[in-house]
């Protein structure tokens, strides 16, 4: 019998991105499902996820898996064993985890209000993101992956913001070129993997989703 493996996502979410990569990452084929959020969640959505009612939900032979980590982490532990995301040593795992979660704690948070706000708001969102991003870049030093010389959990994890720089650049005025250099060129090289090439969304049409985003945080 055939594997159903089924992805409900949304093509501008970075946690719904991280769930492509993975999947391409280990060479599961999956049925993925974009879901019209947040106004018109689909039958399926709500039963796959009716605690949090919320994308990605990974559904595999017709379970689900939810949140962005718990699903990368199911994909290594159910496809691929020979090709890892996650460390063998424990303690470089629980490292790992440590930053995937300061990902979702110190850069999404700030990064969303700098593309939604004006004026000192903005600026202050500016600086925190800039500064999760410095902190992040610290732990990435001058290997070539976060792993080393190995793709993994935590690029993952990451590089779907690496889509949102033009446009936080654009509606900000930072460039990310002349403050992470080094995050920079990382972005640049998980790019060259087909895995990440075919999942990230096209930079200008993140920047139009976040222009319209932004006008309608406005307008209210």
């Amino acid at each position: 019998m055939a594997e159903e493996v089924i992805l409900l996502d949304l093509w501008s979410s970075p946690f719904g991105t991280r769930a492509r990569i993975a999947l391409r990452e280990k060479g599961v084929h999956f049925d993925l499902r974009e879901e019209d959020l947040p106004s018109n969640k689909s039958p399926l959505l709500l039963q796959m996820n009716p605690v949090h009612k919320k994308i990605p939900v990974l559904i595999h032979n017709g379970k689900p898996v939810c949140e962005s980590h718990i699903i990368i982490q199911y994909i290594d532990e159910t496809w691929g064993p020979e090709s890892p995301l996650l460390p063998s040593d424990p303690h470089e795992r629980a490292r790992a985890r440590f930053w995937a979660d300061y990902v979702d704690k110190k850069i999404f948070p700030p990064g969303r209000t700098a593309y939604r706000s004006t004026g000192e708001a903005q600026e202050a969102a500016k600086k925190e993101f800039i500064e999760g991003l410095k902190a992040v870049e610290g732990e990435l030093g001058d290997k070539a992956y976060f792993g080393g010389e190995r793709f993994g959990f935590l690029d993952v994890s990451l590089i779907p913001f690496y889509s949102w720089f033009y446009a936080v650049e654009t509606l900000t005025g930072c460039s990310f070129e002349e403050e992470c250099p080094k995050l920079v060129r990382w972005g640049k090289r998980c790019m060259q993997r087909e895995s990440v090439a075919r999942s990230l969304p096209d930079q200008h049409k993140v920047y139009d989703r976040m222009s319209e985003i932004r006008k309608k945080v406005q307008a209210q």
